[in-house]
This record gives C-alpha cells, sequence and structure tokens, in this order.
C-alpha cells in the first residue's frame, strides 16, 4: 500500500520539501498542499515513458569538448566581427540538419553543443527525430555547415551515445 501510493519516496519529500520553501510558509493549508502535491506528482511521473541514457565509449569526449571549446572562442570573434561590421554582411537561415543519431540523448547533447556555440540555435527538433532546425546568424553555404555540425559534433556523440 504505502509503495503503491508512494512510488518514489525520495521524489515525494523533495516535492513537499521544495513546495514548502517556494511558498515560504509552513500553514496547515500549504502543508496540506505540499502533502498532496507529494502524493501525486511522483504517481503521475511513475507513467512517463523514461528513456534511459545508454553510454557507449568516452574515448572521444576529451577530443570532443576540446573541439566544442575551440568553436565557442572562434564563433564568439567571428559573431562579434560581424556585429561590429556592417548589417548587410550578415546572412541569417536555417538549416534542416539531417540526423543519424537516434539516441534522444545524444540529440539533446548535440543540440545542447549548437546552441551553445555562438552564431547557431537549435530551433526544433521533427517528431520522428530524424531532422533538427538550426537557425545560423550568419550562413553562407548550407551544406558546409550541416556536414561540418555532423562531423564536428554528431560523429563523436553517436560513439558517446550508442
Amino acid at each position: 500500500m504505502i509503495k503503491r501510493l508512494f512510488p518514489s519516496p525520495l521524489l515525494s519529500a523533495t516535492v513537499f520539501v521544495f513546495w514548502l520553501l517556494m511558498v515560504g510558509s509552513v500553514a496547515a493549508g500549504q502543508v496540506l498542499l505540499a502533502l498532496l502535491l507529494a502524493i501525486v506528482m511522483p504517481l503521475f511521473a511513475a507513467r512517463l515513458d523514461r528513456e534511459f541514457a545508454r553510454i557507449g565509449s568516452l574515448r572521444l569526449l576529451p577530443k570532443m569538448m576540446l573541439v566544442v571549446g575551440w568553436d565557442i572562442v572562434i564563433s564568439n570573434i567571428e559573431v562579434a566581427r560581424r556585429i561590429l561590421g556592417p548589417e548587410s554582411a550578415i546572412t541569417p537561415d536555417f538549416i534542416w540538419v539531417p540526423l543519424d543519431i537516434r539516441n534522444i540523448h545524444g540529440i539533446a547533447a548535440l543540440t545542447s553543443i549548437i546552441t551553445l556555440t555562438p552564431g547557431t540555435v537549435s530551433a526544433e527538433l521533427s517528431p520522428d527525430r530524424r531532422y533538427l532546425l538550426v537557425h545560423c546568424f550568419n550562413l553562407k553555404d548550407a551544406d558546409a555547415a550541416i556536414a561540418q555540425i555532423k562531423r564536428r559534433y554528431e560523429a563523436p556523440l553517436m560513439e558517446i551515445f550508442p
């Protein structure tokens, strides 16, 4: 009975405590509401379809971190140069990047890397998870940008998240 009412005691306790911290009150009504949320929220969370992360080889992770760090520095310089230059030299556009990676955690890492790199933002993932819409601050060659994303980020992530 207890396990059925509290499928995740840690989550229930966390919800209870955080609710009371957020409202800043331990009035009877708030304690009852916190208790209700602590019971209901884990019940709904238990019904969610979860996809657990599968981690493959981490041997490319140090190199990838260096590549991403380098790309962030270079992109910062490029974006600053473009912003300080003539507006007519900026050519923003969207591209659809076809994805070979299927692991949702790898896709999440890819979208984060793209968004962390100045000048690009992950905008949308297609419902079938096969295409990623990316906004580029200054796009000269769509095919080259797609190839760079796939080579520098997606390929290593496919090894990390098989």
